[in-house]
């Protein structure tokens, strides 16, 4: 499973939106939102079982502009 963020300049950092689930983050690289993506995405999924979801832990993101 792939996960779908809308990214785009906001006033000061780069905010990313989730298509797929009900997260959002910035930061000041394109570099540092994928890594802040990631992230979001395990802080939100943590506890969750993957499986049920059907979702690999090594899941990719995948980053339109």
């Amino acid at each position: 499973m792939s996960f779908q963020f809308k990214v785009y300049k906001g006033e000061k950092n780069y905010v990313a939106e989730c298509m797929d689930l009900p997260v959002v983050t910035q930061g000041k690289t394109l570099d540092e939102v994928v890594e802040n993506v990631r992230e979001a995405i395990a802080l939100h999924l943590e506890g969750e079982d993957l499986k049920e979801w059907d979702i690999l832990s090594d899941f990719s993101v995948l980053v339109n502009m």
